[in-house]
């Protein structure tokens, strides 16, 4: 999968020349014709975010002013220096962002000021390692929605998957190349009877952790890129049918089924390992199984973590995330497939909150537990197309106080504001004497 997305994101390089500031200024400055001037390293942070102002009867406000808005970081009002309006996906410079000022001493690099014509960026993840072979057909016609629906022409987009799909497509304009994708989707994900009969680690069901990971990484790897494109709304489509690090516990230890292979192992060792007529070797194998219950507990926690890394690096790039589930709504299990209906709930549950906390958390839209997909792609069209992009310089130089809240607010009655309420910076690199 890194060779796949080192292809797709060799145009990207282009996109984000072509796209107007960088969300960092360059560390490092030029030397000065006088090599005896002194030349400091500085950094300069410019951060963008997207803004959706509604009004009473849900349509977009479009005649907003730069003095209609205030922005505050950690509670403390910044400068507005630029502010871009899309309406109707056609975008407007209503104010362009001026150079930073440097404080004196400090030389700055240039910054090149470049045009880009595109309106919309959207990049859409087929997360084949969790979606159900049936579901093959489904996600194809999701697809064609996406393709009638939202993309219009003009709009730029790029598609990746995170398995056997093989799909990784560069950042284009032609729609002809999403028809192509659209062929190739086929779900590959884990049945219950492949996750309780498979292999447990440490933390629960290894291949699963795998596939979880492949996937995370993969959309880590693209949002870092994401990062590069500025003052335009970009927007991350999200097809899977969630995760959960820990499903099926009771029936993967044996505690529902005699026959699972977990219980299949105990019993061997105690045929291996008779006791003296104490129970001790059967306490033993009993210690394990709840040893292994135990190391389990954590597996939740691990998948917020790492799903609060995604988001972070999405508020980051200033990214919004809408997912959607091809399940659509959820009734049993299949037929074929032996799970007890409590396990199936609580996995569908998690599965599905897991959906939810990438999209709420980046202030996108969780298409989960629905059937009418026509909706959910109409309205994801329209918080595209119709939105302000607000940037500043943060007023906060402190580079370890990495977590920083947003809060933007509109100076009109009766409007509901829309806007990502935090974001991350990077970690500040280490000097290699230090690596």
């Amino acid at each position: 999968m890194t060779l796949q997305l080192r292809g797709f994101w060799s145009s990207v390089g282009c996109l984000a020349l072509a796209a107007g500031l960088a969300a960092q200024a360059p560390t490092g400055g030029q030397a000065a014709p006088n090599q005896s001037s002194p030349v400091f390293r500085v950094q300069v942070d410019a951060v963008t975010t997207d803004v959706i102002v509604k009004d009473e009867r849900g349509q977009f406000v479009a005649d907003l002013a730069k003095d209609d808005f205030e922005v505050f970081e950690d509670g403390i009002k910044q400068d507005i220096t630029s502010m871009t309006m899309s309406h109707g996906g056609r975008v407007t410079n209503v104010l362009e962002a001026p150079p930073p000022v440097a404080p004196e001493g400090i030389i700055l690099p240039p910054v090149r000021r470049v045009n880009d014509t595109s309106g919309r960026i959207f990049l859409f993840f087929v997360d084949d390692l969790h979606m159900q072979f049936q579901s093959s057909g489904r996600v194809r016609e999701l697809f064609k929605k996406i393709g009638r629906t939202l993309l219009h022409d003009g709009d730029l987009f790029g598609i990746v998957s995170s398995g056997p799909s093989s799909i990784a497509i560069d950042m284009t304009y032609d729609r002809n190349r999403l028809e192509d994708a659209i062929k190739k989707i086929a779900g590959d994900g884990l049945k219950p009877s492949e996750i309780i009969n498979g292999a447990s680690g440490a933390g629960g069901p290894a291949e699963l952790r795998h596939r979880a990971h492949v996937a995370f990484s993969t959309m880590s790897e693209a949002l870092r890129n994401l990062e590069k494109v500025n003052n335009r709304r970009k927007a991350l489509v999200w097809v899977s049918e969630g995760y959960d690090f820990n499903p099926f516990q009771d029936s993967r230890l044996g505690l529902r089924d005699p026959s699972s292979p977990f219980m299949q192992n105990q019993s061997n060792m105690r045929a291996n390992n008779p006791d003296n007529g104490d129970g001790t070797s059967s306490q033993q194998v009993d210690s394990m199984t709840q040893m292994q219950k135990q190391s389990e507990t954590f597996s939740d926690a691990d998948l917020v973590s790492e799903l609060g890394d995604i988001t972070r690096s999405a508020n980051r790039a200033n990214t919004t995330i809408y997912t959607i589930d091809p399940r659509g709504l959820v009734a049993g299990s299949d037929i074929d497939e032996q799970v007890d209906p409590s396990e199936w709930n609580r996995f569908v549950r998690k599965t599905q909150d897991s959906m939810r906390v990438l999209a709420e958390e980046t202030g996108g839209l969780a298409v989960v537990n629905q059937n009418d997909f026509d909706k959910a792609l109409k309205r994801i069209d329209a918080e595209s197309s119709d939105y302000y992009i607000l940037g500043y310089y943060s007023s906060n130089p402190d580079p370890t106080r990495r977590r920083r809240k947003i809060e933007v607010k509109v100076k009109r009655e009766a409007v509901d504001v829309v806007s990502r309420s935090e974001y991350v910076l990077r970690p500040t690199p280490k000097p290699a004497s230090d690596r």
